[in-house]
């Protein structure tokens, strides 16, 4: 039985004629049996100049024959050798001709893009870029309209939840934050007003670049890459578990059930938050300026009395909310636009911080030119 086998396996004989190498080819030829290599007969390409192939006593044969024959075929065509396959049967011709190119590697085609199409694309991508983020806010803006009508179907325990993760846990950073921005602001305003004696004013720069900039600009910096990022990884990762589909099926929007508690959250913690922040960034210029500029707590205290009022407490306040509302807009909108993937949820979560930030700052600049064009 062992000799009968053996019999029918797949054969390549080799005979060399001169400057022609004769390949007859026999046995049976079967896709999940060993092949023989065209490696193991391939020849010097300088000691031939043709290859002939012939078949002889073949039993049975499949795709396994053709594609020995389409390596041969292609060792000649790189060493520029004659194959010579004229004794090969029509069919065999025909299916031979199916594997042309399936041992060629062509180059990579260049696909340089234009100066216009680049523009184009980018042009594009911003449009639908754009249009998704109008979209969001149009339908975060009807979530907020419909909230009187809908107060009983509040989530009230979610709304107490993040209030609490976005105000009463971010106290610690935003001390440490502020005290230091305080105390650097102080250090700077020292250094130029002990040149002319007006040691006491640094209670005016302190308290007015905290309360009107600083203030709202470090708690929403904070926020952005804390709070921000953190919605935009939980929606992300709801989005990619299937269950923000679930909540669409069951007919539950995901606006109101997901975004409108995170931005009312955020619109009442950032402005509690925006005081905390002032007061901190406060005491750390009364810290300087009584051990720097040895100013009594008392005189820092009433000099910073004297230069802030309401006005400039209800702008930083105005832009505090502001802020609030677009982190929490920026983190929802990536984590809703999240790709189905950890990968996915990843990107969310940093473009929800860059975003966030972005916003900040376009916000605050606006705001800066409307509170000089009233004279504020």
């Amino acid at each position: 039985m062992p000799a009968a086998s053996k019999i029918h396996l797949a054969e390549v004989s080799v005979e060399k004629l001169g400057d022609t190498l004769e390949l007859t080819l026999s046995g049976t030829w079967h896709i999940s049996a060993p092949k023989p290599s065209w490696n193991k007969y391939s020849p010097d390409p300088k000691t031939i100049n043709c290859i002939k192939i012939t078949i002889a006593h073949l039993k049975a044969w499949d795709t396994s024959l053709l594609l020995f024959l389409g390596e041969v075929k292609s060792w000649c065509t790189s060493h520029k050798i004659i194959c010579n396959l004229s004794h090969l049967p029509d069919s065999m011709h025909h299916l031979l001709l199916s594997l042309e190119g399936v041992y060629e590697t062509l180059p990579p085609k260049k696909r340089d893009e234009s100066l216009l199409t680049a523009v184009g694309i980018a042009t594009n991508q911003a449009w639908y870029n754009t249009k998704g983020i109008l979209s969001f806010i149009g339908e975060s803006c009807l979530g907020l309209l419909r909230l009187p009508t809908r107060i009983k179907k509040f989530r009230w325990g979610d709304w107490i939840d993040h209030m609490q993760a976005c105000g009463v846990m971010s106290l610690p950073i935003v001390s440490l934050i502020s005290f230091l921005v305080g105390l650097t602001l102080a250090y700077q305003a020292a250094v130029e007003l002990r040149q002319f004696g007006a040691d006491i004013f640094i209670a005016d720069i302190v308290g007015l670049s905290v309360v009107r900039e600083m203030g709202p600009m470090m708690a929403a910096v904070i926020l952005a890459g804390r709070t921000g990022a953190s919605f935009a990884a939980t929606i992300g990762n709801m989005r990619a578990n299937e269950e923000i589909d679930a909540l669409e099926v069951l007919g539950i929007s995901a606006i109101d059930f997901l975004v409108i508690p995170r931005l009312l959250a955020l619109g009442i913690m950032m402005p509690l938050l925006t005081l905390y922040a002032n007061c901190i960034g406060i005491l750390g210029g009364m810290v300087v300026a009584g051990g720097v500029l040895q100013i009594s707590p008392a005189a820092y205290w009433i000099e910073t009395q004297s230069s802030i009022d309401l006005t400039d407490l209800g702008t930083g306040l105005l832009k505090a909310t502001t802020f609030g509302l677009l982190i929490g807009l920026s983190g929802c909108m990536r984590g809703l636009q999240s790709e189905r993937s950890a990968e996915g949820v990843g990107k969310a979560t940093t473009s929800a911080v860059v975003t966030a930030i972005l916003l900040v700052i376009v916000a605050d600049a606006l705001y800066a030119v409307l509170f000089h064009a009233l004279g504020i």
